[in-house]
C-alpha cells in the first residue's frame, strides 16, 4: 500500500476510534449509577491536574513536588472569596488561576539555578508554606472544620447533581487536553521539548531557556489550580486536610504509570490511580478476615501506588500509553504483512 493511501487509512482510524469515545463518554450517564458518576467526574478533575504535571514534568522536563500545593492554592483562593465576599464562579476560577501562575512564577524563579532534586525540594517547600497558609486562615477565620462553598451557578443553573457535574467536568477535561495540544504544536511546545531533551543545545538553538522555563510554571500551575477549584466546587468544601502530600505522590504516579511525555498517557494515568484505593477496597472484600476500616484501606493503597510505580518503571518505563501502542500494532500488523508485496 502506498505511504499517503496508508496515512489516511490510519487517520481515518484514528478518527474513528475519537468519535466512539466521544460517542461513550457522552452517553455513558444514561446507564451509570450515582457512584459510578461520581467516580467518572473524580476522573476528570484529576485528569486535568495531571495534565498540568505532565506538561511540566513530562514535556518540559520540569520536576515538581508540589502539585497539591497548587491545587490547595486553587481550592483556597475559590473558598476564601466566596465565604468573605460571595464572589460567583465566574469570578472565583479565574482567580484561583490567577494565583496559582504567580505561585508557579515565584516558585519557577529557583528553577533558573536549580535541577534535579535540588528542584524537586523547592517545589515541596511550595506544598508545605501553601497547606500552612490555607490552616492558618481556617484557624483564624474560625473555619478550623474547613469552608463550606454552596454549589455554583453556571446561566442561571445550579450544578449540583451528579449528571451536571458529569457533563460539565467532560467538557472542562476536554477543552485542557484540546489547549494543552495545541499549545504543545506551537513554538512554546517545541521549546519545552528542546529543553527536555538538553537544556544547553536548546539554548545554543536560540531557546530563551530562562523565560520558556518560568512560562512552563506559570502555565501549569495555573491550570493545577484551576482544578483545585473545580475540586473545592465538587465536594463544595475546602480543608487542608483534603491536600496532603500524598496526593502529589498520586499525580506523579499518574503521569508515570500513564507514560511520561504524552497528553493521552495523562489521563490514561488519571483514570488507573483513581481507580486503584476502589481496586484494593473490593480485593480487600473479597478476602477472608481482613477488616475493611479506613486505616488499613488507606495503608493497602499507599503500598500499592509503591509497588505499581516500581513494576511500571522497572518493566513498562513508557507505561499505559505504551502498553496501548503495543496492542494497536499487533492488531494493524497483520494488514500491513498482507499489503506488504
Amino acid at each position: 500500500m502506498a505511504p499517503a493511501t496508508e496515512l489516511r487509512k490510519r487517520l481515518s482510524q484514528n478518527q474513528v476510534a475519537w468519535i466512539g469515545l466521544i460517542v461513550l463518554l457522552v452517553l455513558l450517564p444514561t446507564s451509570a449509577t450515582p457512584f459510578h458518576l461520581d467516580i467518572a467526574s473524580q476522573i476528570f478533575i484529576a485528569g486535568i491536574g495531571a495534565l498540568a504535571l505532565m506538561v511540566l514534568t513530562g514535556i518540559a522536563g520540569q520536576i515538581s513536588l508540589g502539585h497539591s500545593g497548587l491545587m490547595a492554592a486553587g481550592a483556597f483562593t475559590t473558598g476564601i472569596l466566596y465565604k468573605e465576599t460571595g464572589a460567583g464562579i465566574w469570578i472565583t476560577l479565574p482567580a484561583s488561576v490567577v494565583a496559582g501562575a504567580v505561585i508557579g512564577l515565584i516558585f519557577g524563579l529557583p528553577s533558573l539555578r536549580l535541577r534535579g532534586i535540588y528542584l524537586a525540594m523547592s517545589t515541596l517547600a511550595l506544598h508545605f508554606l501553601v497547606i500552612y497558609l490555607g490552616g492558618e486562615y481556617e484557624f483564624a477565620s474560625g473555619a478550623s472544620t474547613g469552608i463550606f462553598l454552596d454549589p455554583p451557578v453556571v446561566f442561571g443553573f445550579e450544578i449540583y447533581d451528579g449528571y451536571a457535574w458529569y457533563y460539565v467536568l467532560l467538557a472542562l477535561v476536554a477543552g485542557t487536553y484540546w489547549g494543552c495540544r495545541n499549545l504543545l504544536n506551537s513554538k512554546t511546545g517545541r521549546a519545552w521539548e528542546a529543553l527536555h531533551a538538553n537544556e544547553t543545545a536548546a539554548e545554543a538553538l536560540g531557546v530563551q531557556v530562562a523565560n520558556y522555563k518560568l512560562l512552563a510554571f506559570v502555565i501549569t500551575s495555573g491550570i493545577a489550580s484551576f482544578s483545585g477549584a473545580l475540586f473545592a466546587y465538587y465536594q463544595n468544601f475546602v480543608s487542608v486536610e483534603a491536600f496532603t502530600l500524598f496526593l502529589s505522590i498520586q499525580y506523579i504516579a499518574m503521569i508515570i504509570i500513564g507514560g511520561m511525555g504524552s497528553l493521552p498517557g495523562a489521563l490514561l494515568g488519571a483514570v488507573f490511580v483513581t481507580l486503584v484505593p476502589y481496586f484494593v477496597e473490593w480485593l480487600m472484600e473479597a478476602v477472608p478476615y481482613i477488616g475493611l476500616d479506613i486505616t488499613t484501606v488507606s495503608s493497602a493503597s499507599y503500598a500499592a501506588f509503591g509497588l505499581l510505580m516500581i513494576l511500571f518503571l522497572v518493566f513498562e518505563p513508557s507505561g499505559l500509553i505504551g502498553i496501548w501502542k503495543r496492542i494497536v500494532g499487533q492488531f494493524a500488523s497483520p494488514s500491513k504483512r498482507e499489503d506488504t508485496p
